[in-house]
């Protein structure tokens, strides 16, 4: 049977085809205004001769499609810019204001609050280079084209950086692990072991992407994504969220027999500390579910996309509300300077206008002052032990101001 021979069109290299067939493949992915998504064909006549254009009757391969949806891919490009920018700036601004009540309050000051604190300070560390690394590396070709080697110690550090932030989550749930299954409801741990696995490991893998790259795909800034070696990075991630599950299930597992056969409100109360990381461990983790089925449509990839980076850039954002704004702890300790707050600003009132009084002056200003020194006192006592985010419970029963 007669075919078209195969041949090079300048851009693109095609196979012998059969007469009467249509050969097709993927737009090159080297020119920035064409979509690799797309396809390109190429038609074998009836004749075993490739198409010939009617108008310069030469050979003519059809590359229209590549760049059809060129401005409705750069409108989604500079959209999901954007969303990563916002999504790391509130970030950054949630983590803020959670570290700040976490330093401010002596109350809060104890072993998990600690791990509480690396955790969100990896993620503050980590908005802030990738905030670097999306306004002045990825949307900045003539730095991209240049290849620094600036580029690429800044992408070493905000890989470290990422992984940093699946350790400490790791730490968390080895913490809690070891405080209620291995060693019974112990109250202190060595937290030198913590701080190597959190900020120390993640360096090793970070370290070999690095040489790894550097030999093997060593692209301008390695800001390319469509490399096997980012597995250096995602491997040991993906196997801290496993043994991270395993530990937090494993947890329920022992509070829910003690709760059965002691009905112990230590379990009880502990079954809350544990709740917030059995809850974020899988919100973290499901990016790497949905890595490997990306899907190959225009619309779908898009729609992937999106999702893709709201999980991703809205972490710093996701830790913050669980482990501190919606910590129960928190909110009672928050609750009760609020109360305090407003016994003081009451009592200032009451202050001036017992000035024009002197035999109402003394009595009030006793009464105000007797029940703040209350508050301070309870304050202090309900501050003292609590690290387990569970005063909620002991605040409704013993709030001095009911």
């Amino acid at each position: 049977c007669s075919l078209c021979n195969r041949t090079w069109d300048g851009w693109l290299c095609w196979d012998d085809t059969e007469a009467g067939f249509t050969s097709e493949q993927y737009c090159p992915d080297y020119f920035q205004d064409f979509d690799p998504s797309e396809l390109v064909t190429k038609i074998c006549s009836d004749n075993g001769h490739w198409f010939l254009h009617p108008e310069s009757n030469r050979t003519w391969t059809n590359y229209t499609r590549c760049n059809e949806h060129t401005n409705e891919g750069r409108m989604t490009a500079m959209n999901l810019f954007y969303l990563a920018l916002i999504g790391h700036g509130l970030s950054l601004t949630s983590l803020l204001i959670s570290l700040g009540i976490f330093f401010y309050f002596k109350s809060l000051s104890c072993q998990r609050i600690t791990l509480h604190k690396n955790l969100f300070f990896s993620f503050v560390l980590n908005s802030v280079i990738t905030i670097i690394w999306l306004t002045a590396v990825a949307n900045n070709q003539e730095l991209v084209q240049r290849n620094p080697t600036s580029c690429k110690v800044s992408q070493f550090i905000h890989l470290y950086l990422f992984g940093c932030n699946y350790f400490w989550m790791l730490c968390e749930g080895i913490y809690l692990h070891t405080l209620i299954v291995v060693a019974v409801f112990a109250e202190k741990q060595h937290l030198m072991w913590y701080y190597l696995l959190g900020w120390g490991f993640p360096l090793i893998p970070a370290s070999i992407h690095a040489i790894a790259r550097s030999y093997y795909y060593n692209d301008n800034c390695w800001i390319s994504s469509n490399t096997s070696l980012l597995y250096i990075i995602h491997g040991p991630i993906c196997a801290a969220l496993l043994v991270n599950l395993f530990f937090l299930l494993n947890i329920v597992r022992v509070l829910i027999t003690k709760l059965k056969v002691t009905h112990q409100a230590e379990s009880s109360l502990y079954m809350k500390a544990v709740r917030a990381t059995l809850i974020l461990v899988p919100l973290l983790g499901i990016q790497y579910v949905l890595l490997p089925y990306k899907p190959e449509g225009r619309v779908s990839s898009e729609i992937y996309d999106y999702i893709m980076h709201i999980l991703m850039h809205y972490q710093g954002l996701l830790v913050a509300t669980i482990f501190c704004f919606f910590n129960g702890e928190v909110q009672g300790v928050l609750r009760r300077h609020w109360n305090q707050y407003r016994i003081q600003f009451g009592s200032t009132f009451a202050h001036s206008d017992a000035m024009r009084s002197a035999s109402y002056t003394a009595s009030s200003i006793t009464e105000v002052q007797g029940c703040y020194s209350i508050d301070s006192h309870t304050e202090h006592l309900n501050g003292k032990g609590a690290c387990l985010e569970i005063e909620t419970s002991i605040l409704k029963s013993e709030n001095p101001f009911t």
